[in-house]
């Protein structure tokens, strides 16, 4: 049974926002909108957190923590409180923050994730994902944090490079920290280097981490003691802590509302910067990296500057399920994010699914390829002119992964290919195309090879422009299925409903 967080928020949106905001990074959720409905299910479904507004009607939030902490079957959920706390305090063993009611969804569900991690967490952590002896050692950081990895280190003189990832596709970061007999040299994160980038990582509470111990020929960026470093790295994440509900997000479009020449002439040498910057960057994230400052200290700068109005913040709508410009929804996202991680080892680098397409003649593919790019956020790939097995185009399913659909041709010399090509895939797409005899005799042979894989999810396209439904139903018979559900049509000269029913035939495909 997978893991459920409980949302319970009588604001009925908000809660809604909240769940959609987890279900795109793949929790699952319950949402009610009071607190005896909360309980009722907290003690039926016995949910792993739960996130629950303070002033919630009937129950509030503080009283049904103690309930639900007296209980032994939930004493152990994680509890995130949201709204403002007036004259009862959540109780102490309620191991929940407050986040104030007006935090974005997307905030709040960053908390969620991080309690997740910590409870996901072996409580020896420091036994069981180290061996300060051992020459490498890799894990994951919500075992142990970055700090804790160079503490150990640190103490046992250590030389060597830690490599640190976290996020998958465009979303994907990575960093090092160079160490030489326990000392940190030099730290560097994306375009950014120093005690900077260190601080950036000391932030990081999930994503893999591998050390080498090797010799280091870096030249030294960082001068100040190891220890001061774990000090200072401490205070920067307990101020990131406590100051990240307010703080602008980094993929906030941002600008200077006001004229250079009407600023004050004395500012602090921050403030001064990060104005500077703002003359040639308009995101959050873009500032953060070409200012020398720590994050959180220009982050604080910039939110300040918003309030004072002399620069104005530009976050955008958030995505809605039915978002015409999104191909798929973020439930669909996340159920395809749980198949990628399903499949594949945690270490994997490749972040997006694969989709295989054989079609029964070459005019069949270049017909979808070319409704393909006319769906909005397709990348499409330079084709061979000669078959081949090539990929034809990637959609994007949310910020993080994507759907390659590769080709595979149906000539009969392509036949070892087709099991290697479709071992892995999501799902595998027959296009069919003239008679449904004629596609058929065609696809045969790849047919019978790709349905005897194990777990292989088959289906099939028909291009068609008349006698849609005669011909659904010959191809059925021909194929020797019992109903239609894994055939679908399409009509191509109709390119604007062709486009539209291709999106949600292929948010269909899904599993």
């Amino acid at each position: 049974m997978s893991e459920i967080v409980l949302i319970a928020d009588a604001d009925g949106e908000r809660g809604r926002r909240i769940a959609a905001a987890c279900r795109a990074r793949g929790i699952t959720t319950s949402v009610t909108t009071h607190g005896a409905a909360a309980l009722e299910i907290a003690l039926a479904e016995s949910p792993v957190a739960m996130v629950a507004q303070v002033d919630l009607p009937l129950i509030d939030g503080p009283r049904l923590s103690e309930i639900l902490h007296a209980n032994p079957r939930t004493q152990a959920m994680g509890i995130l409180f949201v709204g403002d706390v007036n004259g009862s305090a959540p109780p102490r063993d309620a191991a929940g923050r407050v986040v104030p009611g007006h935090a974005d969804p997307e905030t709040i569900a960053h908390f969620v994730e991080a309690l997740l991690s910590k409870r996901r967490a072996p409580r020896s952590r420091r036994a069981s994902a180290l061996d300060a002896d051992a020459g490498g050692v890799e894990g994951e950081l919500a075992q142990i944090s970055l700090m804790e990895l160079i503490e150990l280190f640190h103490v046992n003189r250590k030389t060597g490079v830690v490599e640190l990832q976290r996020g998958r596709g465009r979303r994907r970061e990575t960093g090092r920290v160079y160490l030489r007999d326990g000392d940190i040299v030099q730290a560097a994160v994306g375009m950014v280097e120093g005690e900077k980038a260190l601080y950036r990582m000391f932030a990081w509470d999930r994503g893999r981490f591998l050390f080498r111990s090797e010799e280091i020929s870096v030249d030294a960026g960082i001068e100040r003691p190891t220890r001061a470093l774990l000090r200072e790295g401490a205070r920067h994440v307990k101020e990131w802590e406590r100051l990240a509900v307010e703080l602008p997000p980094k993929n906030a479009q941002v600008a200077l509302k006001v004229a250079r020449a009407s600023l004050p002439n004395v500012l602090h040498p921050l403030t001064q910067e990060v104005l500077l910057t703002l003359e040639i960057c308009d995101r959050v994230q873009d500032v953060l990296d070409r200012c020398s400052y720590p994050d959180y200290q220009v982050l604080r700068t910039l939110h300040t500057l918003i309030r004072r109005d002399m620069v104005e913040l530009r976050q955008g709508a958030p995505r809605s399920e039915n978002n015409g410009s999104s191909l798929f929804s973020s439930a669909l996202a996340a159920r395809l994010r749980d198949w990628i991680d399903q499949g594949r080892p945690r270490a994997s680098a490749w972040p997006d699914a694969k989709l295989l397409m054989i079609a029964s003649e070459s005019a069949a593919m270049r017909t979808l390829i070319a409704l393909l790019e006319r769906i909005p956020g397709a990348e499409m790939s330079a084709l061979a002119l000669a078959p081949a097995v090539q990929p034809v185009a990637r959609l994007p399913v949310d910020e993080e992964i994507g759907l390659e659909l590769i080709e595979a041709p149906s000539a009969r010399r392509f036949a070892p290919i087709w099991p290697l090509a479709a071992h892995g895939a999501v799902a595998t797409v027959f296009v069919h195309s003239g008679s449904p005899a004629h596609s058929v005799e065609a696809l045969r042979g790849a047919i019978n090879q790709v349905c005897t894989l194990p777990r292989a999810r088959v289906f099939h396209l028909l291009l068609q422009d008349k006698e849609r439904e005669e011909r659904v139903q010959a191809l059925c018979e021909r194929l020797s299925l019992f109903d239609d559900r894994s055939v679908f049509a399409l009509s191509p000269e109709k390119a604007g409903d062709a486009v539209a029913r291709l999106r949600e035939i292929l948010s269909q495909l899904l599993p």
